[in-house]
């Protein structure tokens, strides 16, 4: 197979020879995204495996441990093409299926024709965890988690996460990784784990894996060409799941990274999951309007937990049991269990235990308290948070303060605090029993004007 492969990239390379320069296979258009799909998740400056970063062009020349990662000209001669061939071992992407022959070719012909970097100057990546973002307004935030032991607030900013005092006085750490946009934060039970949904649209999806507390990088799984939603972690840290805008779930081991599942049961994106209390099921909701139960082992379809009515883009599971709370564009919250307690009968609503009120825009986050006084806080478009009791559905009080749609809601581990997220870009804490305001902060160090 190799001597084929060998004599088809040689194939490639000659004719390479014969491409005028606006002919010639392009880094930026070309090259670059074979990398970042196939090859970032190990080489990139939070983790550099055997010494390599590809996410700019100048440290992939640059190469690592076994030198250059290629010799403009000569293709034959370059480590790369030597790894992905299977020439050189252990074969990469490690871990993964082989690259395609067409993508082996591309790599191929770019080095062939001299391996020139065409990147626009707009684009040059200049972010790194020793240069992270520089801010000039506050940015969009769509995710929101509370470490275990509630000291820490994990705040989704543009390509990091950032780390602050539970009570907002002040950042601890930035964790920057290659994901533009992070749609979902989830601690393990043990805080020790630090799991981010997110991506760069129409570009990457991924799962990043962070070791707390000492703010490294453990894992970075790339798994689609755009980003992924609603992060979620069983409760003993092993499994991950997110949804994916190919209408998929994907499950994901937490240690290796390796994808256990490619759950195809939605019909459109898949925008939210969350495990059950055991980790073997898994419920997700998407744009096909299904609460969706699924076996996490086979990935097989179990039932569509609720009665389909609009379009669904959140859920949240009640602390220790398996009851959820679902939300989209009908603006009405509903509780749902996960089992139905008679015969089964797809898409009706025997599981339905209560229906909060219809709110005033379109639901874009929950998150159910734990502690002695269960909490559902409900968010969406509507500037104003609502808290609800749990076990009556009474509106317990509203939160206010935004200055448009809230993205991201989490209750502190004893329930006594809601921190609340979105457009405007800053973070609101709330007495939970009240909605008091608490604290309001930006999370981000914004530049100092000059003017």
């Amino acid at each position: 197979m190799y001597r084929l492969l060998g004599a088809a990239i040689l194939s490639t390379i000659a004719f390479a020879s014969l491409l005028t320069a606006a002919e010639a296979p392009s880094y930026y258009r070309d090259v670059r995204p074979i990398l970042q799909r196939n090859c970032q998740g190990c080489h990139q400056p939070s983790l550099k495996s055997s010494g390599l970063d590809v996410t700019t062009f100048a440290d992939f020349a640059r190469g690592g441990r076994r030198g250059a990662a290629f010799v403009a000209g000569k293709a034959a001669d370059s480590v790369v093409l030597k790894y992905v061939k299977g020439e050189l071992q252990p074969t990469m992407p490690m871990g993964a299926a082989a690259l395609p022959k067409e993508q082996i070719e591309s790599i191929a012909a770019w080095i062939a024709s001299g391996a020139k970097d065409d990147t626009p100057a707009e684009a040059a990546d200049t972010i790194s965890a020793d240069h992270p973002p520089v801010y000039s307004q506050p940015p969009v935030i769509g995710a929101l988690a509370f470490s275990p032991d509630g000291q820490t607030l994990a705040v989704a900013g543009y390509r990091e996460i950032l780390l602050h005092k539970a009570d907002g006085s002040g950042l601890v750490r930035r964790l920057v990784g290659q994901s533009e946009r992070l749609n979902g934060l989830a601690y393990t039970a043990d805080g020790k784990t630090l799991v981010a949904a997110g991506g760069s649209p129409a570009r990457f999806g991924e799962i990043q894996v962070w070791d707390m507390p000492a703010g490294t990088l453990r894992k970075s799984i790339t798994l689609t060409n755009d980003t992924v939603f609603g992060g979620s972690v069983t409760a003993d840290g092993k499994t991950i799941a997110v949804g994916a805008t190919d209408n998929s779930v994907r499950i994901v081991d937490a240690a290796s990274g390796k994808e256990l599942q490619k759950i195809g049961n939605h019909e459109n994106w898949v925008l939210a999951t969350v495990f059950g209390v055991d980790g073997k099921r898994v419920v997700s909701v998407g744009k096909d309007r299904a609460a969706k139960l699924s076996d996490v082992a086979s990935g097989g379809f179990l039932e569509n937990v609720n009665l389909l009515r609009g379009e669904l883009s959140a859920i949240a599971r009640k602390p220790g049991k398996d009851l959820v709370v679902i939300g989209g564009e009908e603006r009405i919250p509903y509780i749902y269990m996960m089992d139905r307690p008679k015969v089964m009968k797809i898409a009706d609503d025997t599981t339905l235990v209560r229906k909060l009120p219809r709110q005033d825009g379109v639901i874009a986050a929950l998150a159910w308290s734990g502690g002695a006084k269960e909490r559902i806080a409900v968010a969406g478009l509507a500037s104003v948070v609502n808290v609800y009791d749990a076990e009556t559905g009474g509106l317990i009080a509203a939160c206010s303060g935004h200055k448009a749609g809230v993205y991201a809601v989490a209750f502190s581990p004893a329930g006594d605090r809601l921190a609340a997220a979105g457009f405007d870009g800053h973070v609101r804490i709330y007495k939970a029993e009240s909605c008091e305001l608490v604290k309001d902060f930006v999370p981000v160090p914004l530049m100092v004007s000059r003017q």
